[in-house]
């Protein structure tokens, strides 16, 4: 069963719709909510009016709100400030004490509203309230009433105006914890989150589909990759995929074709090749002999350099974890085997300086060991015929070559470097080109492929071959990349 994946266009209408719905639903659940607040805390600021009015000229108050007189001993403790201990108020041990004057501009004996709030669990500030001169006695009364709606809470008013009796005034429900709203603004910011980080993973998803992709591919080449991609995602990406997999298909088996061509030529070659060898052997002329002997080893040799080259180019070989130390000295010892000029340039000891102790004020030295193995990831055979031939191109024209290794954390350096060339860097840098040969070509062996193999092994391995003018000759730099 076939999945239909959905283009990038939809998912963009998708995304843009979905972040629209989720912004008005939070927008309308907020100002819902706090439009719900604000008539909540306009109730408990009017009902402070008609408990002010109601105090000072008895009226009735409010549907809400009880106000009935304190018992005398607990108006006798209510005179004496001990608000604490008034009967039936034990759970509500939060006592904030207040006054408000009738008469803004001067308090005047006998017109003043007393009060004490009594709670159940915090003390409330009401000093700013109270501190405005240009408010009237009602409407601090009012700002008090909504300053504890503001507040989760169950608060009892205790008060007396001027002279008056001592009054019990409960209007929890109205400006208690019980009668406020449902506060959605916390809820309506975590649902606004909630579909952001949904979109934005939505979005990260689809973008990381074409990052994964592209670095499979960027990393084909260095690492081997398979015969074809799959990739979960929008269309547009499962086309350019299906793209790559056609392309690969068609590169593939223009090469495999190439190299079949190259080997039936090679394999066809062998057998009249052989035949001309014998014939030649009954020439009695000894140097016509010698001559025919060599153009037919050119003519097969030039057909393996290109068998050689084409392969390289498929990358059959498998990258693996390898010791690049290991690679580099077993080669040179091989060339030192048959007596050919190749030295292996020792690295110098990394100093080590150690931190102080408690125990010794100087700092202790050491270093690492010369021989430190650098381990990569690439093609060790492929690597092995790169190194041949720098080497072997490094004693052609220089008749000497030093190797060696250098490392980073990412990259690894192979450096051949040869004595007295006369060719320059230009020069050489020319010879990477297929079947182009130095001066010397008419007495050295070759067929103008050994550099252009070389610098397709390092593209391979996400490296670079170049080539820069050293204290003695000429420097070839071979770089890898280590993971």
């Amino acid at each position: 069963m076939t999945v239909r994946a959905t283009r990038l266009r939809s998912l963009g209408w998708i995304w843009t719709c979905a972040a629209f719905t989720s912004g008005l639903l939070a927008a309308g659940l907020w100002f819902a909510s706090a439009r719900a607040w604000q008539e909540f805390q306009t109730r408990a600021y009017v009902a402070g009016f008609a408990i002010y009015e109601d105090l000072r000229i008895g009226k009735s108050p409010p549907p809400g709100i009880s106000i009935v007189p304190l018992p005398p001993k607990a108006a006798s403790l209510a005179d004496a400030g001990q608000f604490e201990q008034l009967p039936g108020f034990s759970d509500r041990s939060f006592v904030t004490n207040l006054s408000i004057l009738t008469d803004s501009s001067a308090p005047v004996s006998g017109r003043e509203l007393t009060l004490a709030v009594m709670s159940d669990r915090l003390v409330y500030p009401v000093s700013d309230i109270l501190s405005g001169i240009d408010q009237t006695g009602p409407e601090k009364m009012g700002n008090l009433t909504r300053l504890l709606a503001t507040y989760c809470s169950e608060p009892i008013l205790i008060a007396r105006y001027g002279r008056g009796a001592w009054q019990q005034v409960d209007g929890t429900d109205i400006w208690g914890c019980r009668a406020a709203p449902t506060d959605l603004r916390l809820p309506t910011i975590l649902v606004a989150i909630v579909a952001l980080a949904v979109i934005l993973t939505s979005v990260g998803n689809v973008s990381d589909s074409f990052t994964r992709f592209s670095t499979a591919l960027r990393d084909r080449k260095r690492r081997g990759g398979p015969n074809s991609y799959e990739a979960d995602g929008p269309a547009e990406l499962r086309d350019i995929v299906s793209a790559v997999n056609e392309h690969l298909d068609a590169e593939r088996m223009q090469l495999e074709k190439r190299a079949t061509v190259l080997s039936g030529v090679s394999h066809d070659l062998g057998t009249p090749a052989t035949r001309v060898r014998l014939r030649a052997a009954l020439i009695p002329d000894a140097e016509l002999r010698e001559k025919l002997e060599a153009d037919v080893d050119q003519m097969t040799g030039m057909i393996e350099s290109v068998l050689t080259y084409t392969r390289s180019e498929l990358s059959i070989e498998e990258p693996r974890q390898i010791s690049l130390t290991s690679l580099v000295e077993a080669l040179v010892a091989d060339y030192q085997d048959m007596g050919l000029p190749v030295t292996l340039k020792k690295l110098a000891p990394v100093a080590v300086q150690g931190g102080t102790s408690v125990f010794m004020s100087r700092r202790g030295h050491g270093s690492l060991p010369e021989t430190r193995r650098i381990l990569v990831v690439g093609r060790p055979i492929s690597l092995k015929r790169a190194l041949t031939n720098l080497i072997d191109n490094a004693l052609k024209y220089g008749r000497h070559a030093e190797v060696q290794l250098e490392t980073d954390a990412k990259i690894a350096t192979i450096t051949v470097e040869d004595k007295g060339a006369d060719l320059s860097v230009s020069d050489i840098e020319a010879l990477m080109a297929p079947f182009r040969r130095g001066s010397n070509s008419g007495s050295s062996d070759g067929f103008g492929l050994g550099l252009t193999i070389a610098a397709t092994i390092a593209e391979q391995h996400g490296g670079t071959l170049s080539f820069e003018a050293g204290e003695q000759g000429l420097r070839a730099r071979l770089q890898i990349t280590r993971q």
